[in-house]
């Protein structure tokens, strides 16, 4: 089986002016939680997901899935829909809680993948391919080549050195990990130390798993910035 854990239970803080949670601002009438949550659900390769979200917000995520069960663009009733699970204090306590929530239902073998709500684009290709990849090692996440020249500077005021460009790869969401490895891998550190994790494949690699590289893509963008924003609302226009 194949699951995937959407993680929507982020504030946004970087997105000023609006009143929400970023997942939950609406673009073209839908959150943009709504298209992450379609990309998701039409892969084929998806048998279920479950959304990370605070309890304040789930009827609202309840309400869109309803609204795109029956304008036919996710499973009939929503049926690959397994429920809910709380946010943490950051997105790694937040994946663990996603990955207990599924305790009951996967087993040692089968994958589990990671997406952000706020990446609306994200090509169903790539995620099959994550899915695929993940399926020949312990985990698969989409990676991009820099294309900027890369400099180490170990106080932020000089350069120190240059990096080997082509060695250095930017990460993207979503990633994927057979799921007993992963869930082991996160239970596995302190709090302290889930606290300080910066990107959801650092515990795997921690844990000495080893992860595939797919090819990442440009439209696969994460709403951060009001930038980011603009970026997105002019691809619904264009889409209209």
């Amino acid at each position: 089986m194949n699951y995937v854990i959407i993680l929507s239970g982020g504030t946004g803080s970087r997105l000023r002016g609006i009143d929400r949670p970023k997942q939950y601002y609406k673009v073209g009438g839908r959150t943009i939680l709504s298209y992450c949550i379609e990309r998701v659900d039409q892969c084929e390769a998806v048998d279920a997901w479950l959304v990370v979200a605070d309890t304040d917000w789930q009827q609202a995520v309840l309400n869109e899935i309803r609204m795109l069960a029956r304008a036919g663009t996710v499973s009939e009733d929503g049926r690959k829909f397994l429920g809910f699970a709380q946010p943490g204090e950051n997105r790694q306590l937040s994946i663990l809680h996603g990955l207990r929530a599924l305790q009951d239902k996967a087993e040692e073998p089968d994958i589990v993948m990671i997406q952000d709500a706020a990446r609306p684009c994200t090509p169903l290709r790539q995620i099959g391919a994550c899915m695929e990849a993940a399926k020949g090692a312990d985990g698969a996440m989409p990676v991009l080549p820099m294309r900027d020249t890369v400099y180490y500077s170990e106080d932020g005021t000089r350069v120190d050195a240059l990096l080997a460009r082509e060695k250095i790869l930017a990460g993207q969401a979503p990633e994927a990990y057979v799921f007993g490895k992963y869930l082991r891998a996160n239970e596995a550190l302190t709090e302290e130390e889930i606290l300080g994790i910066n990107g959801s494949t650092e515990p795997a690699v921690r844990a000495g798993m080893q992860i595939a590289l797919v090819e990442g893509d440009e439209r696969n963008f994460k709403i951060t910035t009001a930038e980011d924003l603009r970026r997105f609302e002019r691809i619904m226009e264009d889409d209209r």
